[in-house]
């Protein structure tokens, strides 16, 4: 199965409107260039970010005005179309931090709530507290997308290996890490990251990013990319707002599955620490 790809590299602001307004254009010229599968990033419309906690635009999700574009735009395009995530209201007052996956009819084929949330210091005064404001979500996510199978995952979740194993262990060829990753970890780890958990599962990666300032100053480092099983960037979106794309071929994922068949190898082990 072959089909080509897109990511979609933006910078959300806290109005949302305008936020679907640049999104559904880049969405359009994806289609247009051929794109059968558009992603967008995490947090891709509607956001504000003040003393290093996250307030995304957030709406139930049966009442989301995010959800009718999207939904129209898949269908009317006849894409698969993953929102990389918006905010949804959750039952204790936080938010979820919500990826859907929709179909070429427009349907929701899957959702996946956040599951590892960004709580770090950086230093320098630089803390990220997305618990805050944003409930984890609890379930791995695998939805059907272009002929193939997705692993669900947002951002902070690339540095969590066992999930991205479980995605692969049970069928998923693609994985989708879609994000707003710190322009400081962005340059120090993004790219690391995302090779290596194509490399251990023998899958492609596809991770749409945010780029740019957001609004409370917090800097997004870009670099969409597109990495195939074997580990190679297929695609690498800079770090100025565009599209970026390329061809997928799930033929090379079975093939580089069969090369080194390491899925197939986990065995059970126990620890032993000596003091």
């Amino acid at each position: 199965m072959r089909f080509t790809a897109a990511c979609i590299q933006s910078t959300a602001t806290p109005d949302l409107r305008h936020d679907l307004a640049v999104l559904a254009t880049m969405i359009r010229e994806a289609a247009s260039r051929g794109a059968s599968f558009v992603a967008t990033p995490e947090y891709c419309a509607g956001l504000d970010t003040r003393d290093g906690k996250m307030f995304p635009v957030a709406h139930a999700e049966a009442d989301h005005p995010a959800l009718p574009v999207f939904q129209d735009l898949a269908k009317d395009l006849r894409i698969w179309l993953l929102i990389g995530s918006v905010g949804v209201k959750a039952p204790d007052g936080r938010i979820f931090n919500r990826s859907f996956m929709l179909s070429p009819e427009g349907t929701i084929l899957a959702r996946y709530d956040k599951i590892h949330l960004f709580d770090i210091d950086l230093g320098e005064g630089r803390s990220y507290r997305e618990s805050a404001t944003i409930a984890p979500g609890s379930t791995a996510v695998i939805t059907p997308c272009a002929g193939g199978l997705l692993g669900l995952s947002i951002c902070y979740d690339i540095r969590f290996p066992h999930l991205y194993r479980s995605h692969a262990q049970a069928g998923a060829e693609m994985l989708a890490a879609p994000a707003a990753f710190t322009r400081v970890t962005g340059r120090a780890h993004w790219h690391v990251l995302q090779r290596a958990r194509a490399i251990e599962n023998a899958a492609y990666v596809i991770s749409p990013g945010q780029c740019g300032t957001l609004a409370g100053g917090a800097e997004c480092y870009g670099h969409s990319l597109i990495v195939d099983p074997w580990g190679v960037v297929l695609a690498d979106g800079g770090e100025e707002p565009g599209i970026v794309m390329s061809e997928i071929d799930l033929a090379k994922v079975a093939e580089t599955r069969r090369r080194i068949p390491s899925l197939s190898h986990d065995r059970p082990f126990t620890l032993t620490t000596r003091t």
